[in-house]
């Protein structure tokens, strides 16, 4: 359980570090926050991917959380 606990912390860090510096957050194609993300895509029974978006130089630009389905 504290792993989890330090595995969600450290993820909680690191999306409030993209949104302070001006990287957009979506969650499922909807724009969201990363408070969001933590509460709707972490405490979740799924599994989300993220896939990172980046602008012409290679700077990163939006993070799109999508949920996997097992189709």
């Amino acid at each position: 359980m504290e792993d989890n606990k330090t595995e969600y912390d450290s993820l909680r860090c690191k999306l409030q570090k993209w949104e302070s510096a001006g990287v957009r957050l979506y969650l499922d194609g909807a724009p969201t926050s990363s408070e969001y993300i933590e509460k709707n895509c972490v405490n979740e029974n799924a599994l989300y991917m993220p896939d990172y978006v980046t602008d012409h130089e290679g700077n990163i630009k939006e993070i799109r959380y999508d949920r996997i389905s097992n189709k």
